[in-house]
């Protein structure tokens, strides 16, 4: 699919039941990424379908828009990034290290987020849509006190490494007082994230190896499909329904997330392939 051009974008909006804005401000901004959350699911279904994933524009529009799939960090910004560059918004892309069990942080390139400029003075934006259960709007790039979301209380703050040499000007995003991740804020290509991505399908250290996840954000909270295991979880209540056949999977993945896969997935051994293969 062509990135540009008007046909793609239409698409997209109606795969994420959007209309058009008639500008690129906030609330077109903030408008387009909850609805991006609560349509595109998160998953990491290529990594154990033996699928390819390519960071390339078209390849994730393909993907995203005419195979009306979800995917992972890389996928899903890298597809949002380019709708909304469509619709005129100025987007940069930024890596950003996870935060994993006690406060270790994850290699470089671990994530993909978006700063995002829009024409109405506000702003600039911090716009993720590929962190699984995060921030369900835009948070205020350089805003140093908290933001109130659904999902909790936001905070970006300059990290505590930001006056070495590696870590000058990184920011840490935090949610209720824990740091999420770690930003770099240096505008960054697709292509950079390459490598991480290669890590996180093939690697035995990701958890993207380990398990199949299938989630997204609901009106009520969110629904995930874990393996064989559908959680509903509304209010902080967790509520889970075991799936016996594989036909009750794969029409878990049709019927709540609009996945119309030929075949289940399933947890391949993590390998070791070149960071392009």
């Amino acid at each position: 699919m062509d990135p540009q051009s008007p046909q793609t974008v239409d698409a997209y909006l109606d795969r994420i039941g959007a209309v058009r804005p008639a500008r690129p401000d906030a609330t077109a901004l903030r408008d387009l990424q909850v609805r991006h959350l609560t349509t595109v699911p998160f998953e990491n279904l290529s990594v154990h379908l033996g699928e390819d994933i390519v960071l390339e524009e078209k390849a994730l529009l393909d993907k995203v828009v005419g195979a009306r799939r979800g995917g992972f960090c890389y996928e899903l910004g890298g597809a949002f990034a380019a709708l909304l560059r469509a619709l005129g918004f100025g987007v940069t892309l930024l890596q950003a290290r996870v935060y994993g069990d006690g406060g270790q942080l994850g290699i470089p390139y671990d994530h993909l987020a978006l700063r995002v400029e829009t024409d109405d003075g506000s702003g600039p934006w911090l716009a993720d849509v590929g962190f699984g259960d995060h921030a369900h709007f835009p948070l205020v790039f350089d805003d140093r006190a908290d933001q109130e979301d659904p999902r909790g209380t936001y905070r970006i703050r300059e990290s505590p490494d930001a006056t070495d040499g590696a870590g000058a000007g990184d920011l840490d995003v935090l949610r209720d007082g824990v740091p999420q991740y770690r930003l770099d804020p240096r505008p960054r290509a697709l292509a950079d994230f390459r490598a991480g991505s290669w890590y996180h399908r093939t690697s035995p250290g990701s958890h993207f190896t380990r398990s199949l996840v299938c989630s997204r954000l609901t009106g009520m909270g969110r629904l995930t499909l874990s393996g064989r295991t559908l959680i509903t979880t509304v209010g902080g209540e967790r509520h889970e329904v075991p799936l016996a056949t594989d036909a009750e999977v794969l029409a878990a993945y049709r019927e709540h997330f609009g996945l119309r896969l030929d075949r289940l997935p399933a947890v391949r051994k993590a390998g070791i392939q070149g960071p392009n293969g």
